[in-house]
This record gives structure tokens, C-alpha cells and sequence, in this order.
């Protein structure tokens, strides 16, 4: 019995007979997939014994699917738009032509049953594959995506959002000022509204960030929406000097000086809701790239039984918080939401019988009954130096931004000896890291051991899109390979998001919180003293109900919450 030829034998057979090889080439290249064992396509195109264009004509006469040149293809932008953006990228595909029911849609690999299934669920119409070649397909998408950014289709799109009117921005000043020319300025203005649009648009899609960046022949605008960079459609080039400029005075900093770095802030309020923006501009070779991250109050936690926490974990942070005096650390790389537990734990303690300060850089969120002091290091005021006069100001609770130097570390510990409750952040990697971090600095172990209660790390997670959550299974096998035991998720079922338009096709929608918290207990203590490393430590806190990063993030796959993909993710380091 014949052995069954592969995908890549057959393309390779259909090049023999039309010419296009010889078949003594088609075995020396099967004998090389042997050795190196790379794909036999990916062979005959490195070897250059086929054009692209050659090569996707047999291979759709060998799946019975019509080539097109993309290049030549005029297609129009309410073709393109029928499939939305996210998808095309995605799956690499190009709506080319409508024809009654039937979209035909060139891909890059038209055996991409999943591809096509989507595409038919989104658009709810009949799709026809064409073969292309996966550079002609995004060179095609690029081109498309920079014919839509024109104005007249921004300010289209801004006009059907009608929000402009909704918009109040305000200078960061000691009093707010409604700016009611921003709108009545607006239909004269096309910067103006751009720049409005760009700001509603950014807070409809919970962005954390808005990155606008200059490059040689145009510019690229981009939001941090759950973590990732998205692209969105970028205003034109010659209007960017005005944005850059409009932001600038929006921020209240020097439209005039653009060789130096500037920080600035703006308020804006949004339907009733009160947003701050933090903006910074640094100056690149093609001009000022602006980012701006947006601060929505609305999404601080009331309290801290909301941050989602495991009963256990929930239990030993809630203990420490409500301990009289004493040093709580929350680590983790920058953007995992330290902070934000830190404010809901101030938020828990905020009380007329408590004198609390903060210390942080910047503040973030300004809250009701708290003194918060800015550092300013330009002047001497930093970290260490605000610490010195915080303590003389007869605090109860200090939270202290970030502990970033052996000054404030050891400020910081001295104040938790001294009967002050103390809440701080660092960078490391996991909770027993921060001892470690402490040590480092040069605080003696005795000082840690007496001093810290609790050392918490923590990441975020993304949640699934609950509209279009579905259930999803992995082979056992995945489970052994990424050392899971095998019946963790026995009897549940795991899922995913499908992708659908409220997600924008990612599968996911809004983010959690996954904390590991470590107790210092007397066992703990005495590992601190003998400088026993962080690993030890780790091993004692896990036998005494710790819950590590990556376990809690298993817990959030099987409650359903997350996917196993996200747990690898946000917990690749552990």
C-alpha cells in the first residue's frame, strides 16, 4: 500500500509537472527535511526554485482553490469593512468582492477552517477561499488600514458616536474650568475634535493608555486595552504637529519647546465621571511621541473584598491591613495593579480617627480624607526626604509609593518598628523575593524579620469575554508537558472566549487580579535571620497555605474566569 503523500509532496509533485522543478531537486530536498526537519515548502522557497507567484498557483490547483494577485486588486474600503479589522489581522484574510450572499476572501492558507468559520459567523454570509501569498495579504491590509485613516472618515466616526458635547476637559489648575468653547469650536476645529475623539474613544474601550507616536511617513495610534497595544485608525500625518500641540495645552505644558521631554496632567469629565489623564511627551527623530495614561476612579475598588481574592489569600491581606503597626509589601512589574490593591486597602482603613499619608510618584488617584504628597525630585523632594517629614507629622498609616532605594527601605522599617502601619510596593518577582530585595538594600535581617508582616506578589490576568464564552478541551498530554497535575481540572470544564464584537475579536474583556500573599511567621522569621534564600522561604510558605502566583491563576482557569493560555502568560516566570 502507497504511503499517503503529505500537503507539501503534493504542492511539490504539482511543480514537477508544470515544469516548474525537476524531480531531482523535489528528492534532495526531501532528503534535507529529513536531516533539518523543516517543511518542504518553506525548503523550495529558500532555495528560490519557485517564484511566490508560482507557487501559489499550483498550490491552489492542488486545492482546488482560484489564485488572485492582490496587488492588482481594487478593493473597496465597504468590502473591507466587512470583516472588522481585528479579524483580518488576526487571520490573515481579505474580503476581495460581495457577490449576492457570498464573500470572496483571499487567505494565506484556505485549509484555515477556523478562519473561515469565524468569518461566516461574523459577517453571517456564504465565504468563497481565494490563495494569495501571506505577503501580498498584509501588505494589502496595510494598505487599507492607511486609506481609512483620513479625516473625513475620523471625524464620520466621531460623529456618529456624538460625544463631543459629552466632554469637559479641564487644565490641572486649583479650580475647574469648563472649556464650552472645546465644543462650539468643534465643527471649525478639526484638531480640536480630534483630539476629543481620540480621548472619548480611549475611555469607551477601558484603555489604560493611549499611545500616539510619530514615524517617518506616517503615524500610528494605539490604546493598552486588558494589557495588550491595539491598533486603532491613526489620524493623517500633517495633522499631527497640531494634535501634539493640542495635547500640550490640554496638559497645561510649553507648546514651544519640543527638544526636551515634558510631563504634564489634564482632567476630563465624561458623562459625570471624573477621569485624570498623566501625559508625557518625549521627543523622537520624527517628532513629539505623546502617551497618555488614562486614571478612571471608577475603576479603584471600593473596598477589598471586590479585588477578587481566594478566601485564603483575602484572609491573611485582610489580617494585615488591619494589623496597628507593621510593614505590607505588594510586588510586581510595573502596570500590575499594585497600586490599585494599595488604594482599596486605603480605602478600607480611610477613617476621621486615622492620620494617613502617602508619599508616591506620581499620585494617581486623589482620595477624600487621605494626604497624599507628590515627589518632586527636581527640587530634593524625594522618596526619603518627604518619609523624614511624613514621620514628624504624627502619621498612623504611611503608604509609601514604591520603595526604590536603600534610604526609603530603611525609613520605611524604622517607621513600622516605631507603631506606624506601613504599606509599600516593590519590584520582584514573587513574595519571597522582596525579602530578599530588603536584604540587598542593606537592611539587617533582624530589622526585616521584626518588621514585615505580610509580602504579597501580584499579576493580572484577562478575563474571558462572557458573551462569548465557550467551552474548549486540551489533550492530557498538554497538562503533563506544563506540569499540571491531571486531575486538577477533573470534572471541569475549561473555556475560552470565541471572539465576538463587544471583545473586538480577542476573547477576552477586563482584567483580575491573581495574588500570592506570605504571612511572616515565627518559622518564617527565623529563615529572614539566618538570610536562608527566597526559594527556602517559598518552600516553608507554601507547607504553611500559601497560595502561589500560578496556583491561584489555575484556580481562576477552573472557576472559568480566565484560560489556561492566560495562566502561562501571566505566570511564565513561575
Amino acid at each position: 500500500m502507497a504511503a499517503v503523500k503529505t500537503f507539501g509532496e503534493r504542492i511539490a509533485d504539482a511543480l514537477v509537472e508544470d515544469g516548474l522543478m525537476t524531480s531531482k531537486q523535489v528528492e534532495e530536498l526531501l532528503e534535507l527535511q529529513k536531516k533539518e526537519g523543516t517543511r518542504l515548502l518553506k525548503l523550495i522557497m529558500e532555495k528560490s526554485y519557485v517564484s511566490e507567484v508560482d507557487m501559489i498557483v499550483s498550490m491552489g490547483r492542488v486545492l482546488n482553490t482560484p489564485p488572485i494577485n492582490l496587488a492588482r486588486a481594487n478593493i473597496p474600503q465597504e468590502v473591507a469593512d466587512l470583516v472588522n479589522k481585528d479579524m483580518r489581522k488576526n487571520h490573515k484574510v481579505v474580503p476581495v468582492a460581495l457577490l449576492e450572499n457570498r464573500i470572496f476572501l483571499a487567505m494565506a492558507d484556505p485549509l484555515n477552517v477556523l478562519a473561515l468559520d469565524d468569518v461566516k459567523r461574523f459577517t453571517k454570509k456564504e465565504v468563497s477561499p481565494l490563495i494569495a501569498s501571506e505577503k501580498a495579504i498584509l501588505d494589502k491590509l496595510n494598505t487599507l488600514d492607511t486609506n481609512k485613516g483620513k479625516i473625513e472618515d475620523i471625524i464620520q466616526e466621531q460623529e456618529k458616536f456624538e460625544q463631543s458635547e459629552n466632554l469637559e476637559i479641564t487644565k490641572e489648575v486649583a479650580e475647574d474650568v469648563n472649556l464650552d468653547q472645546l465644543a462650539a469650536s468643534s465643527e471649525e476645529a478639526p484638531v480640536i475634535k480630534l483630539a476629543n475623539l481620540i480621548l472619548v474613544q480611549a475611555i469607551q474601550d477601558r484603555a489604560s493608555d493611549i499611545h500616539l507616536e510619530p514615524f517617518e511617513k506616517d503615524i500610528s495610534l494605539r490604546y493598552r486595552i486588558d494589557g495588550a497595544l491595539v491598533h486603532v485608525t491613526p489620524p493623517p500625518k500633517n495633522m499631527y504637529l497640531a494634535l501634539a500641540s493640542r495635547i500640550k495645552i490640554m496638559s497645561n505644558l510649553d507648546i514651544a519647546e519640543r527638544r526636551l521631554p515634558q510631563d504634564g496632567r489634564m482632567r476630563v469629565k465624561l458623562k459625570g465621571r471624573d477621569i485624570d489623564l498623566r501625559v508625557s511627551i518625549l521627543p523622537t527623530v520624527h517628532g513629539e511621541k505623546c502617551v497618555l495614561r488614562v486614571l478612571d476612579k471608577s475603576n479603584l475598588s471600593a473596598s477589598m473584598d471586590k479585588l477578587g481574592m481566594e478566601p485564603d489569600t483575602f484572609k491573611r491581606f485582610k489580617a494585615a491591613v488591619d494589623a496597628p503597626h507593621g510593614l505590607l509589601l505588594v510586588t510586581g512589574p510595573t502596570g500590575s495593579g499594585k497600586t490599585t490593591t494599595l488604594y482599596s486597602a486605603l480605602n478600607e482603613l480611610n477613617n476621621p480617627e486615622f492620620n494617613i499619608i502617602t508619599v508616591e510618584d506620581p499620585v494617581e488617584f486623589q482620595i477624600a480624607g487621605i494626604n497624599q504628597v507628590p515627589v518632586r525630585t527636581e527640587i530634593g523632594l524625594t522618596f526619603a526626604s518627604a518619609l523624614r517629614s511624613i514621620l514628624r507629622q504624627d502619621p498612623d498609616i504611611v503608604m509609601i509609593g514604591e520603595i526604590r532605594d536603600a534610604e526609603t527601605a530603611e525609613i520605611a522599617v524604622e517607621a513600622a518598628l516605631t507603631g506606624h502601619q506601613v504599606l509599600s510596593t516593590m519590584h520582584c518577582n514573587d513574595a519571597p523575593g522582596a525579602i530578599a530585595r530588603l536584604d540587598d538594600m542593606g537592611i539587617a535581617p533582624f530589622l526585616i524579620s521584626s518588621s514585615v508582616i505580610l509580602s504579597c506578589a501580584q499579576r493580572l490576568i484577562r478575563r474571558i469575554c462572557p458573551a462569548c464564552k465557550e467551552p474548549v478541551s486540551y489533550p492530557p498530554k498538554m497538562y503533563n508537558d506544563l506540569g499540571i497535575p491531571p486531575n486538577f481540572f477533573e470534572g471541569v470544564a475549561l473555556h475560552r472566549g470565541r471572539g465576538c464584537e463587544r471583545c473586538k475579536n480577542t476573547g477576552y474583556a477586563g482584567r483580575a487580579a491573581i495574588i500570592e500573599a506570605m504571612t511572616v511567621s515565627d518559622e518564617i522569621r527565623k529563615l529572614i535571620i539566618q538570610r536562608s534564600s527566597a526559594m527556602e522561604i517559598g518552600k516553608v510558605a507554601i507547607s504553611q497555605g500559601m497560595k502561589t502566583l500560578r496556583m491561584a491563576a489555575l484556580e481562576k482557569a477552573r472557576e472559568g474566569i480566565s484560560t489556561l493560555e492566560q495562566v502561562l502568560i501571566s505566570t511564565s516566570a513561575h
